[in-house]
Formats: structure tokens, C-alpha cells, sequence
């Protein structure tokens, strides 16, 4: 599946005050484009702990920008959506379906007070069409090496509608150390407990998941960065904490050892997606910082049940991710699987239903079914029941999915658990001196 839209333009698109879209930025030549990135808020799982992580997305398209570009943030989890900002460019970042009704909200408002909007992010690959009707322009695929050509177009007041660069990946050594110097550092803590920043090491996965729509996104070859610009990243962050974004840590073997023998020396304290199951990673793994890992829980089988047991033995946490609503699921199945979970002693547990999202297989095949409810995009949180289960109701469904959660949870609180991942990641800390106390957020700025 692609979307093509061809070298369509914006054919002389104005401004509410009906002077050419870019025209603004020609009047101020000379001067440093402002660019305002702004990240809308989504909403969370109703079940999930508060917490607030540090946008990925934004600062690395920040990073993707020349130097001499005046770039700032507003993320909406965090601080209130500046209307009346004095920027050249708005650039909505989206990464999320359920975010995007929202984000197309905000790029309307601005839009209405003459604003030039332009949208880029994964969510906006997947609703590229849709948001051409809310958007000055649409960015489609990585921005590294590419996004100078908007911006040229933008000074001189030609912006087309469309830059699409899907499946047209960049060198990834284009790629820089994220501009996080745009964050409101402060403001990302939970009760004083300072969150993780994320990075990525490489991007593509050769996995094809049936949930999954990285594949139609990043495509399916495995694009590692330059270990040493990921090291020279890694180190530059001030925070001992990060989560390393990457699709998957199985990809490639000899990649993988070699990126945590040269991360041990750093001692980070680190979190990612499933790591292989090999003695040799995972031991490497836990030496080079690894606080707890993400594992997808298809079943109750050994294998399993041994991977759980020789993460952990490492002394590595692991957080289930658990997909409710799979054709082979039955009424009962939440109830064998919340037994299984609290006999391999999983430290977390994140249960969502099964949600068809766009550019992904099982999208396909549910449509090819008629079993797709509706495409009201708010709602396709995960949370959410937004198709026809196969063995079920969609009642039955709904009540699976509280079901685990409060079953999961039911002696021991979401929070709890939490909380003795990070006193775990502190104790890691203090042990080889790199812990740091956290500067406490002040009230944010919309209440």
C-alpha cells in the first residue's frame, strides 16, 4: 500500500488576512525562520498509570532542521497550545491515530488566525489524505536531508501541498543527535521521579507483525545509525534514564553486542522493546545498564514462560504487553492469561485490545471481512473495541479488557508496581554513582 499524491501544489493558497501563504517569511528575509513544532495530546489508556515521557518525534525533526532555524516546542501533555505565537511556521508533530482528529483541531486554529500549517509524523503518514484538507502542506517519510526543500519552498512562497518521501529512506548517517534543548526538561518528572528520554539507534524492522505498521512505514529492511554518532548521542544526554525506541533489538546479532559493550562504559539505565533471547545479548544486555524490557505475550507456552525466566534472572524487569481480541481468543482467555502473568511474576502488565490501525495487515484483512466497526479515529486508542471479534461480543470484549486490568492489578496497584521499577533503577544508580536528584516541575502553565 502507498500514498502517492503526486507534485500537487497549493496553487497560490492564502493566508486569512488573503496575502500568499509564505509571504510573511519573504517580508522578514534576513531574519531567522521561527518555526513552532507543536505535539497534541492524545488520550491515554483509561488504566494506565500517569506518567509524562518526553516527545520523540518533534526533536528529531527538530534535529533534521539547519542550525540557524529558531525552533520551539509546545507539547500539549505538558503546556497549554500558544495561538498566538509569533512563528513563521506551524509544524504539527503526530504520531498516534487517536491523536490525529485532535491535531487536525489545532492546525484549524491556527489556520484561522493566518497561520501556514504543515504536518509530519507517523500518525500523518497514515491519514495523509485526511489531513491534506487541515494542513498547508503534508510531509510524508524521514526528515533528514528532505526537509530543507519545504522549507526553501516556504521562503519563497511556493509551498506544495505534498512532500512525500515514503519508502524513500535517507542515509542514516544524516541523522543527528536530537535537538532536545526544545523539551521543558522540568516539566517531564512523575511526583519527582525524572522520566526517560528516548532515542533510537536504527529504524526499519524485518519483522512483518500483524498489528504492527512499522513495516509500511519504515519498510522492511534493518537501517542501524553509525554506532559511533548513537554512542556520541547516548552520552550526551543529561539523564541517566532513556528508553531506546527501536522496533526491535533482535534484528541483527553482531550489531547488537557491539552497541552494548559500547554503551556499558556510559551507565545508562536503559528500557526498549524485546531484546533477543540469546545468553550471550541478554547477559551483555544487563551489563550495558538494561533497568526492564517490553515483551509481547502471545500465549502461556513454555517459551515464554522461559524467556520471562531468564530475563529476570539477569536481573532485568520485564512489562507484558498483552493483545486481548485475537480471532483465537475466547471469553476465557483473559482469565488464563491473567493467571499466567501473575505465575511468571511479570512486573508490569499493559493489556490493549486488538485495534485495526491504518497501514497495517490486520487492517487489511478485517476490512476484507466487513468486520471494521467504524473509522472514528479518537477512538482507536487501544483501548477501545473498533471491531467485530470473531469468538465474542463486542460486550464481551470490552469486559475482557477490564477484566485483566483489574484482575492483573487487583494486589498490587498499577502505581506500586511502578514505583518499584524506579526505586530499582535508583539503587542501580546510587550503587555506581550516577544518580542525580531531579529539579522538581513547577504548576504547568494550563492548571
Amino acid at each position: 500500500m502507498s500514498l502517492r499524491f503526486g507534485g500537487e501544489t497549493l496553487d497560490g493558497a492564502r493566508t486569512a488576512t488573503g496575502k500568499p501563504r509564505g509571504a510573511r517569511r519573504r517580508a522578514g528575509e534576513g531574519k531567522a525562520l521561527k518555526i513552532q513544532i507543536v505535539y497534541p495530546k492524545w488520550p491515554k489508556l483509561a488504566k494506565q498509570p500517569e506518567f509524562r515521557l518526553p516527545p520523540h518525534g518533534p526533536v528529531v525533526f527538530a534535529a533534521a532542521l539547519s542550525d540557524d532555524v529558531d525552533v520551539t516546542l509546545r507539547d500539549e501533555h505538558v503546556e497549554a497550545i500558544e495561538y498566538d505565537s509569533d512563528a513563521d511556521l506551524i509544524a504539527v508533530s503526530a504520531t498516534l491515530t487517536c491523536q490525529m482528529p485532535h491535531a487536525w483541531e489545532i492546525a484549524d486554529r491556527y489556520r484561522a488566525r493566518g497561520k501556514t500549517v504543515i504536518f509530519g509524523g507517523i500518525g500523518t503518514m497514515l491519514h495523509a489524505a485526511e489531513t491534506m484538507q487541515h494542513a498547508d502542506a503534508v510531509f510524508l517519510g524521514e526528515a533528514e536531508g528532505r526537509i530543507d526543500a519545504l522549507i526553501e519552498d516556504f521562503s519563497k512562497g511556493r509551498l506544495r501541498k505534498v512532500y512525500d518521501y515514503s519508502n524513500d529512506y535517507p542515509n542514516m548517517a544524516l541523522v543527528k543527535t536530537a535537538r532536545r534543548n526544545i523539551l521543558a526538561r522540568e516539566l517531564y518528572n512523575f511526583r519527582g521521579v525524572q522520566m526517560v528520554d528516548l532515542l533510537h539507534a536504527s529504524r526499519g524492522c524485518r519483522f512483518n507483525c500483524f498489528p504492527c505498521c512499522t513495516p509500511y512505514l519504515g519498510g522492511r529492511a534493518f537501517r542501524p545509525r553509525p554506532l559511533d554518532r548513537v554512542i556520541e548521542e547516548i552520552d550526551s544526554i543529561d539523564n541517566n534514564r532513556l528508553f531506546i525506541v527501536d522496533n526491535s533489538l533482535a534484528q541483527d546479532d553482531e550489531w547488537l553486542k557491539t552497541l552494548f559493550k559500547e554503551i556499558a562504559p556510559l551507565k545508562k539505565k536503559w528500557i526498549s522493546h524485546p531484546i533477543k533471547d540469546d545468553d550471550e545479548i541478554l547477559d551483555l544486555a544487563a551489563r550495558a545498564g538494561c533497568w526492564y524490557m517490553y515483551q509481547a505475550i502471545v500465549d502461556n507456552s513454555d517459551r515464554i514462560r522461559n524467556r520471562i525466566r531468564r530475563v529476570k534472572e539477569r536481573g532485568i524487569g520485564v512489562e507484558g504487553t498483552v493483545i486481548l481480541g485475537l480471532d483465537e481468543h475466547d471469553e476465557e482467555y483473559a482469565r488464563r492469561a491473567v493467571d499466567f502473568l501473575l505465575e511468571v511474576d511479570l512486573d508490569l502488565a499493559e493489556f490493549t485490545v486488538l485495534t485495526p490501525f491504518p497501514g497495517t495487515p490486520i487492517r487489511e484483512r478485517l476490512e476484507r471481512e466487513g468486520r471494521i466497526l467504524h473509522n472514528e479515529w479518537s477512538h482507536y486508542t487501544g483501548g477501545e473495541v473498533v471491531f467485530r471479534p470473531r469468538q465474542m461480543s463486542v460486550e464481551a470484549l470490552r469486559g475482557m479488557y477490564e477484566y485483566a486490568w483489574d484482575a492483573f492489578y487487583a494486589s498490587s496497584s498499577k502505581e506500586i508496581r511502578m514505583a518499584k521499577l524506579y526505586l530499582k533503577v535508583l539503587d542501580m544508580e546510587k550503587r555506581d554513582g550516577t544518580y542525580k536528584k531531579v529539579r522538581l516541575a513547577p504548576k504547568r502553565s494550563w492548571g
